[in-house]
């Protein structure tokens, strides 16, 4: 009897002794980072994160979440000193990026300085938009794919736009074609990832578009389970309840039409070959086509509009893989009815989203966010893009796109959807 009661003690003590191993050697302490006490203090409404019944609070958190949680709080006070030290260093950068890559070259920033006193009413802007989205997620007459899903059913490789920063507890889920490419460099300034020549990045233009945007740079959930294993969930789970998180989205449709330009106007070898050959083979009837894009676009060979809207209606399509991150609904790259976001922007009002929330996360002092790209895809283009698609396209394609008009408050295009 007393040798099964040792053998118990003795699995107990080597399994705490594991965790506190997995702890200190977390991430060459990348998780030591973790700041817990975020700008944003408004509770979390009730049943916003499936697996956290409602009415918990951070106490009443699973045992192996608040085992993990306490032990990790432990090391608050020495991670502060790191942080004021990173703030002294970053506050020293240039207060005006400097451009540094040719794309944004030649495409020009708009440096024009927005007045306060037209500014929107942010904070009643942001309890518009929250409501919005809780309302429908909680509304059960209105369905779309994947709703009901927990956050413990969704798939590991479909957290991989959740963006996580340790140094200042925020996560961000990058939505392609809405401003993604500079929150994904203030991402890496403000947690470190990426240094130039052993000193972190502090102005966000100084990071190159090519290793902005490579997978290596970035701590996404969808890393948890390689790194952490068994515990991953529940790091997950502690962290999107302790953390900022926030999106930005835009009309979609209008972020159709700028994937579409960005993709298929511009000589881009990797689409080319992946989506262009297929669609010209499939709604143009081409064969024998150039193996490069340079080669089809100076024989003439470009998808039309028209092609890529039968590519997104063709069922065929999602039976293949599902759809490319540039043109797949926010509600799946983001599962906004799984994860309570604190803050939503839009890039409509990109500007002025922007500086509210650095100040909101308390790093507005640190860096600013890069201006606006001059010739932004307007919303006005709508009626000319549309204009050749057949009408019951139309209709097709805001009924495989509407959750995300829905819960982001989007008004549904009625000119287009109507004779």
């Amino acid at each position: 009897m007393t040798k099964a009661r040792l053998l118990r003690l003795s699995v107990v003590l080597v399994s705490i002794f594991m965790i506190l191993l997995i702890i200190v050697y977390w991430d060459n302490v990348g998780t030591a980072h973790f700041y817990l006490h975020t700008s944003f203090s408004r509770p979390h409404s009730p049943g916003a994160i499936p697996g956290i019944t409602a009415g918990e609070d951070w106490e009443a958190l699973p045992d192996v979440d608040e085992f993990l949680a306490k032990l990790l709080s432990s090391n608050l006070k020495q991670n502060g000193s790191i942080s004021r030290k990173t703030e002294q260093l970053l506050v020293q950068g240039s207060s005006k990026p400097v451009v540094s890559n040719l794309e944004e070259n030649v495409r020009g920033y708009d440096w024009s300085t927005h007045n306060a006193q037209n500014s929107l009413d942010q904070e009643k802007l942001q309890i518009e938009r929250q409501r919005t989205l809780r309302e429908f997620c909680a509304n059960s007459s209105f369905a779309f794919p994947t709703k009901e899903r927990s956050f413990d059913d969704i798939p590991n490789y479909e957290l991989n736009h959740l963006i996580v920063d340790d140094r200042h507890g925020i996560i961000y889920c990058y939505v392609p074609k809405v401003a993604c490419t500079n929150w994904k460099r203030v991402m890496i300034v403000l947690s470190e990832s990426l240094l130039d020549q052993g000193v972190p990045y502090r102005n966000p233009l100084d990071i190159p578009r090519e290793h902005v945007h490579n997978t290596s740079t970035h701590l996404t959930f969808n890393k948890f389970w390689r790194r952490y294993g068994k515990f991953s969930r529940h790091l997950m789970k502690i962290k999107l309840k302790k953390y900022t998180k926030f999106l930005f989205v835009r009309d979609p449709f209008v972020r159709l039409i700028s994937a579409f330009r960005s993709k298929f106007e511009l000589e881009n070898e990797e689409f080319y070959r992946r989506f262009a050959i297929p669609m010209l083979k499939l709604y143009s009837n081409h064969t024998n086509l150039p193996t490069s894009v340079s080669e089809a676009f100076g024989a003439g060979l470009k998808v039309s509009f028209s092609d890529f809207i039968q590519y997104l209606l063709d069922p065929r399509t999602e039976k293949m893989a599902p759809f490319n991150e540039h043109w797949r609904q926010v509600y799946r790259l983001c599962h906004p009815c799984q994860i309570d976001y604190d803050f939503i922007g839009k890039l409509e009002t990109l500007d002025e989203d922007a500086a509210y929330l650095l100040q909101l996360l308390k790093v507005d002092r640190l860096l600013r966010f890069p201006p606006s790209y001059r010739n932004r895809t307007a919303s006005s283009w709508e009626d000319d893009w549309f204009a050749k698609i057949p009408l019951a396209w139309r209709q097709q394609l805001y009924k495989l796109y509407e959750a995300d008009f829905v819960l982001f408050g989007y008004p549904k295009p009625e000119n287009l959807l109507k004779d």
